[in-house]
């Protein structure tokens, strides 16, 4: 399974800046329906992915801020989350990645964000060659 083959370009993929702040961002996952996003540099490197449950937490432990405009999502940030792959990842490591994650940020050699990988497409690509001997069995 070639990671390449699976990925969704990042021009295709609904991303946030590490500097936008944190009403945009709210307001960037509400419009589009999402509850994770990946978050890149200026530089366009990988920075994480932030997730509704990023906001809740920043909440619970600072309170609610007084002007949501003011902190940038770099502040809430969990290290380590939803931690990006290059394009040489195995596939045993794909899939793994799969089973934890809705989607896996994949960077290039230099960790500029190129794309992701979906849950979805590694549970199409994977099921792909038992559906067609299943295919095969019945004509």
């Amino acid at each position: 399974m070639n990671v390449l083959m699976l990925l969704t370009p990042k021009s295709e993929v609904r991303y946030l800046k590490d500097t936008a702040n944190v009403r945009a961002a709210l307001e960037t996952m509400k419009h589009h329906g999402y509850t994770a996003l990946p978050v890149v540099t200026k530089e366009g490197a990988y920075a994480g992915s932030v997730s509704e449950g990023d906001f809740l937490r920043y909440i619970v432990e600072n309170g609610t801020p007084a002007d949501w405009e003011k902190i940038r999502l770099k502040e809430i940030l969990r290290p380590g989350f939803n931690p990006a792959v290059t394009a040489s990842v195995p596939t045993e490591e794909l899939i793994r990645r799969a089973e934890q994650q809705n989607f896996i940020p994949v960077t290039d050699d230099r960790g500029t964000f190129i794309g992701i990988v979906t849950r979805k497409t590694v549970i199409e690509t994977s099921c792909e060659p038992q559906i067609d001997r299943e295919r095969r069995m019945r004509a």
